[in-house]
């Protein structure tokens, strides 16, 4: 079955959605990844590199008047948060035949089929995931909510609309990128949905949304099916490889996959922007490029 997936990005984040792009050639048979850009440059290279099952958006497609009016009040990353909203809405509105449309973050991977995630789905209108947060992390919990927006499912039913257009209203109102009154971003308004709309599903598969927060309770025993790389600092070293940090012993195989999946998107971009440097962060200074040399020795092949 043919799955409808929509992410946001902007020239920052383009190199991890072609690593989104790329893991879902792999795990996901048949897809159309709708990539809305947030800027011109993401729109113009993504246009150019032309790649199979892709759709692009332009940010003036999908928002409307009220969204435009909050743009003075927010900051750059509040209104990209903004669209996990307005982007699946979108897409389900003006595409009656969509049955259903996935939400996933442009610094997710995929390890495993994601028709795991849709078999445990079924035939519900909402899917959400906890963040399963490890005793360590626990507290943060307050903050970021019971849920991820990582990745959600939106059926283009009454319910799956209902919610995604209370959320809309909702961030509309309020989004910013600090803690208020129960309110914390888009996330936290995710916390009362089992209750508020009918047909949400929360998903119990463990090996869904692995991430820095809830490593410590993944034992591997079960397949990941994605890894959410949130967080993640990605640079360059002086021969344009690709680095990553900071990395955990229990993640060595997660990153080198990933990694290797980051640089051949890189040398895709290479071929129709060679200038192009966006979305990494500064080179390591010397005592951290030291630890990081140490623990690529234990942990990274």
């Amino acid at each position: 079955m043919k799955r409808d997936i929509c992410t946001l990005l902007d020239k920052n984040y383009l190199l991890r959605g072609l690593a989104l792009y790329d893991s879902l050639r792999e795990h996901c048979p048949q897809f159309t990844l709708w990539m809305l850009c947030m800027d011109e440059e993401s729109h113009e290279l993504l246009r150019k590199l032309n790649l199979k099952d892709i759709r692009l958006l332009r940010v003036s497609e999908v928002e409307d008047d009220r969204l435009k009016e909050t743009k003075p009040t927010r900051t750059s990353t509040e209104y990209c948060w903004m669209f996990s909203s307005s982007l699946p809405l979108y897409i389900l509105e003006k595409n009656k035949d969509i049955d259903m449309v996935a939400y996933i973050d442009a610094d997710i991977y995929f390890y495993d089929s994601i028709e795991k995630i849709y078999d445990e789905f079924g035939s519900n209108s909402i899917m959400i995931i906890p963040h399963n947060s490890s005793k360590k992390n626990k507290w943060r919990e307050k903050i970021s909510g019971i849920y991820n927006v990582g990745m959600m499912i939106f059926r283009n039913d009454a319910n799956g609309l209902e919610a995604l257009k209370w959320w809309k209203s909702r961030v509309i109102e309020w989004c910013f990128n600090r803690y208020e009154d129960g309110k914390f971003g888009d996330q936290l308004y995710l916390n009362d949905w089992p209750t508020r709309f009918n047909g949400v599903h929360i998903l119990h598969n463990s090996g869904a949304n692995v991430a820095s927060w809830n490593i410590d309770n993944f034992d591997f025993s079960s397949p990941l099916i994605f890894y959410h790389f949130h967080g993640l600092k990605i640079y360059l070293n002086k021969k344009d490889k690709i680095k990553v940090y900071p990395i955990g012993i229990l993640n060595k195989e997660i990153y080198n996959e990933y990694v290797e999946a980051l640089q051949r998107g890189f040398e895709k971009i290479k071929i129709v922007d060679n200038k192009w440097k966006y979305g990494f962060a500064p080179r390591l200074g010397i005592l951290r490029l030291v630890k990081q040399r140490i623990q690529n020795m234990l942990f990274l092949k």
